[in-house]
């Protein structure tokens, strides 16, 4: 159902406000955790991923003094804007991905195999020979065209209509050939398959559907390193789990693996999930809200919005029943909500640390504000149970990708 928030009889400051919208995920069946998403099942991901020397720990920051002032107990935030020097987390599914097709390529175990061993002289030979493809809107491109780099590979990258020239050009610098279609991000998508069909190169995009399930299956193992890395970083801070998280989803390979990480780790315990969508881009609240249990497209009256990383219509198949399983519920919102949690983050209060977040990545940051601060959306704050005791979990999934924008931007405090 979808919660309307304003209660005329509750403040005389509450207007009504369309600028997010909420439902409740009525058909949540907390079902077994996606074993294949687990720590141990996952354990091949992160000893490839210690393997590549520019790998680290990305940071869990703490913002006390924003808890303090905003009515919660705790706020965290893993800050993927430091991963691997691309100021994005996606290259930890595009390279994990890539190293699995090459391994079936060249024979070689991957549970023991190591980007050193692929990069003797002989292997190497054999790599550049491998060209893999992809449609993106920009992090994922970039990851890909990295780690075809790093493996000596061939990368075609195909963006779709409104990408800005600079990010394009951030993949380009990586090696990549890069083409700005005049497609939407799903129908570039498609044509995207059709080509790596057609050419017999190795598709290695971030969605699946019917007959291509195995490639975003490895690349969702790769996103939920991030979680596991947070969940020591907590207990470290001591706490051993989050109340609530909040994350931001396009075709949602990143939210499943997340969520399903989330769920393997706790079980009935899971933390309350929140998916964060742009109105241009409503694949998982459509589908929540059709309450059928099956994946819709999610259609809208634009297709224009900043989060440009989000802005993907069609549910990934292979994450779409554990976003429905276990999601709690569901937003939209417009781009001044990606604009308030990149301000946020950039002027932080007291002492807390500053956090450099592009569109898509601020897009949490940006909704929790607004529903911690703005009396009209008042019932949907008590809906999810925010109040003193909440301890909640971001992704700043990128940086300042498009670093003239993010200084046009944080150049207006909030």
């Amino acid at each position: 159902m979808d919660l309307f928030v304003y209660d005329p009889a509750a403040a005389e400051t509450e207007e009504p406000k369309d600028d997010i919208k909420m439902i409740e995920n009525t058909i949540r069946r907390n079902n077994t955790a996606p074993l294949a998403l687990s720590y141990k099942s996952t354990k091949s991901v992160r000893d490839f991923l210690q393997t590549i020397p520019e790998y680290n720990v990305t940071p869990l920051l703490e913002l006390p003094a924003y808890a303090a002032s905003h009515g919660i107990k705790a706020l965290f935030v893993k800050d993927e804007s430091q991963r691997f020097g691309l100021k994005a987390f996606k290259a930890l599914g595009g390279a994990y991905a890539m190293f699995r097709i090459i391994c079936e390529e060249l024979g070689v175990d991957h549970r023991v195999a190591t980007l050193q061993d692929l990069q003797s002289p002989p292997v190497r030979e054999r790599l550049h020979d491998i060209t893999f493809v992809t449609t993106t809107d920009g992090n994922h491109g970039a990851g890909v065209a990295w780690s075809a780099k790093m493996f000596g590979c061939k990368a075609y990258i195909f963006m779709p209509k409104g990408t800005t020239p600079t990010r394009a050009e951030r993949i380009r610098a990586f090696g990549a050939d890069v083409t700005i279609t005049e497609m939407q991000y799903d129908e570039c998508s498609y044509y995207t398959s059709k080509i790596a069909q057609k050419r017999g190169w190795h598709l290695i995009q971030d969605s699946s559907w019917p007959g291509f399930e195995r490639v975003p299956g490895w690349i969702t193992q790769g996103y939920t390193t991030m979680v596991y890395e947070a969940m020591v970083q907590l207990a470290r801070a001591g706490y051993r789990l989050p109340t609530h998280v909040l994350i931001q989803c396009g075709v949602g390979s990143m939210a499943g693996g997340v969520i399903g990480a989330l769920s393997c780790t706790f079980g009935k315990e899971m933390p309350r999930v929140s998916i964060v969508e742009p109105f241009a881009a409503p694949a998982i609240y459509a589908s929540l809200k059709a309450a059928d249990g099956e994946a819709h497209y999610g259609d809208s009256d634009t297709d224009e919005t900043i989060m440009a990383g989000l802005n993907c219509r069609k549910p990934c198949s292979i994450t779409w029943p554990i976003i429905r399983d276990h999601t709690e519920f569901s937003f939209l919102c417009d781009d001044n909500a990606a604009l308030l949690g990149m301000r946020e983050y950039a002027y932080p209060e007291g002492d807390d640390p500053k956090i450099v977040s592009g569109e898509s990545g601020a897009s949490t940051m940006g909704l929790l504000s607004k529903l911690l601060t703005d009396p009209a959306y008042r019932e949907m704050k008590e809906a999810m149970q925010l109040d003193e005791n909440s301890v909640v979990l971001l992704f700043n999934t990128e940086g300042d990708t498009d670093p003239e924008f993010y200084e046009q931007v944080v150049a207006e405090r909030p």
